[in-house]
């Protein structure tokens, strides 16, 4: 979901665990997931500060760009035949 937001050009907040920090590098604000006085604060940013939002959304697009479909899918079928010996 944070991918998809970036690629609409939606500033994103999202928590800092899981592969999500790889994902969104520098193009979104990234909180603890239960940490609510972050929450309120990412919010209050975004509300407060429309030139982190549009930084933020621009860079979510550019961010968003490193990704696709075909990428993936070329990533896992040269893994696939590197490990059957192809």
């Amino acid at each position: 979901p944070p991918l998809e937001a970036m690629s609409c050009g939606t500033p994103v907040i999202t928590s800092n665990n899981s592969s999500l920090p790889e994902v969104v590098g520098q193009a979104a604000i990234m909180i603890d997931y239960d940490d609510d006085t972050a929450h309120i604060k990412a919010y209050e940013s975004y509300y407060y500060d429309e030139n982190l939002r549009k930084e933020n959304s621009k860079k979510g697009l550019e961010r968003a760009k490193l990704f696709s479909w075909k990428k993936c899918a070329d990533i896992m079928i040269t893994e696939m035949k590197r490990r059957a010996g192809l």
